[in-house]
């Protein structure tokens, strides 16, 4: 059902002792068509929250990640046409935080481009961002695909405005996970009349990859893995024949097909999204569309944090997703039932029990 192509098969061999000897908090992406010359790759690092505490002190757990996803993003083979990075480079936004992400971005080897998550955001909406980075949506075309970055990780004037007393408040209240203070994230008017003219001087059969922080669609609105206005930019997509929207912020394997949007999520280089049976603050429940990890300890701190490469076969995308310490998981698009679909899944009853923590 899922067919592994010539150049797919040929970065796993020759990449091999490095990716599947190790777990690599890094996306490869590879953008398949029929003519193999406009085949290419690009590698994605998502979710680092980089932490201060104080000084030139931060949280070093955080810091490994992203320093191990430069690192071997620059061993890849094929090397990557570029690098994205999928947003919550700071934890709460501060200078010295982005500074200190930035820094250690910086040894990458290839051409980076950024997405801007809701920690980045939240403490002056994006203004030191914008200095280090560039704008906080855009678009470029790279060999025959269009490729979209929005900042879906805004909210209501009301909420960013007029409701926290200072900066910092507003930064805290959105960093929360499981906060009922929060607000629901959007694209928003600006965004949406931008993206309409932006692709206005596309051709619908160009094939399209969006990038946000958020996942353009509605999952979880208590964990905010939701976004306002993802019908108002479906609709807008819905036109086109091929369209991918890949995202971070989740820290967790989703998948989802609504229309001709196939939509998919990557790995965090920081943590795994603790699932509510893990997380005494939620309701025992999972969010809808969330396929759980199968992991082996949700308790451990790197337990389903990882890379996955992304092959882009004709508009659809299919995905590898390799684990720590767990069976390796396959994503791929299903073209008899039109959506993304499990390659192995396995029942409750078949997964690796979690281990007993005090």
């Amino acid at each position: 059902m899922y067919h592994i192509n010539r150049s797919r098969r040929h970065f796993l061999q020759t990449s091999g002792a490095l990716a599947l000897g190790s777990t690599l908090p890094i996306s490869l992406v590879e953008l398949a068509f029929a003519d193999e010359k406009q085949n290419f790759t690009f590698a994605y690092i998502s979710d680092a929250h980089i932490q201060q505490i104080k000084g030139n002190r931060f949280v070093r757990n955080w810091d490994r990640g992203l320093i191990r996803a430069v690192a071997e993003a620059n061993l890849l083979t094929p090397k990557p046409d570029f690098v994205m990075f999928g947003g919550d480079l700071a934890q709460l936004g501060s200078a010295p935080e982005l500074d200190h992400g930035a820094e250690i971005l910086s040894a990458l080897k290839y051409k980076t481009r950024y997405v801007m998550g809701e920690h980045d955001y939240y403490l002056d909406l994006g203004a030191y961002w914008e200095k280090l980075f560039g704008p906080q949506y855009y678009s470029f075309d790279h060999k025959g695909v269009h490729f979209i970055v929005l900042n879906s990780i805004r909210t209501y004037d009301d909420w960013t405005y007029h409701r926290w007393p200072t900066a910092e408040q507003r930064m805290l209240e959105m960093a929360g996970l499981d906060n009922p203070n929060s607000s629901p994230f959007m694209v928003g008017e600006e965004q949406r009349q931008w993206l309409k003219k932006d692709l206005a001087k596309i051709p619908k059969t160009t094939p399209i990859v969006v990038f946000s922080h958020s996942p353009l669609q509605k999952i979880y609105k208590g964990w905010n893995f939701w976004t306002e206005d993802a019908e108002q930019i479906q609709a807008l997509l819905k036109p086109f024949n091929k369209v991918s929207v890949i995202y971070g912020h989740v820290h967790q394997i989703q998948y989802n097909q609504i229309g001709n949007i196939s939509f998919n999520s990557v790995m965090a280089t920081a943590w795994p999204w603790p699932y509510p049976q893990a997380y005494a603050q939620a309701e025992q429940y999972l969010p809808k569309l969330t396929v759980p990890m199968n992991r082996s300890d949700p308790f451990f701190e790197r337990d389903a944090t990882g890379w996955q490469f992304i092959n882009v076969a004709n508009g659809h995308v299919d995905l590898n997703y390799l684990l720590p310490e767990n069976t390796d998981r396959s994503v791929g698009f299903d073209k008899a039932a039109k959506k993304p679909v499990d390659a192995v899944y396995q029942s409750e009853g078949a997964r690796i029990p979690p281990q007993s923590h005090f």
